[in-house]
């Protein structure tokens, strides 16, 4: 076990080629510490609050964007205007609880995709990302 408290926080933005400033650190420690976790940023800017890391919440949108480029995170858009940040980078689906407001993993196996469309001339398809939306 590492001694420091922002060991594993710090190896994994080295390791993604970003550099360990400190709110950087100071985030990614909230983000990853506790397992896999679906986060809005005014959620994590809130937790930020609460543990005393002055961080304001455009830093934090800045800041999960960019763990996104390097695939630290995923980014679910589950309605217009609401975006959640997935630390589980698998692939995987989410069922979302409209009403909630949460998202809850749904792992791979459990649904068939057939008959994709062709992607158009120089592109391929990457990944494809399904929301169940649910209502209660």
């Amino acid at each position: 076990m590492n001694a420091r408290p922002y060991s594993l926080a710090m190896d994994r933005l080295r390791g993604a080629g970003l550099r360990p400033t400190r709110q950087r650190l100071a985030l990614a420690k909230l983000l990853f510490e506790n397992g896999h976790r679906h986060v809005t940023a005014e959620q994590l800017h809130s937790e930020a609050m609460q543990a005393n890391i002055r961080v304001s919440l455009a830093t934090v949108y800045n800041t999960l964007h960019q763990f996104t480029d390097v695939a630290l995170l995923r980014e679910i858009v589950a309605d217009s205007g609401r975006s959640y940040f997935d630390t589980n980078t698998s692939d995987h689906h989410h069922f979302y609880y409209e009403r909630q407001g949460r998202l809850e993993d749904v792992m791979g196996e459990g649904i068939k995709l057939e008959h994709l469309p062709v992607p158009p001339d120089g592109t391929r398809i990457r990944r494809v990302d399904v929301v169940i939306r649910l209502a209660d």
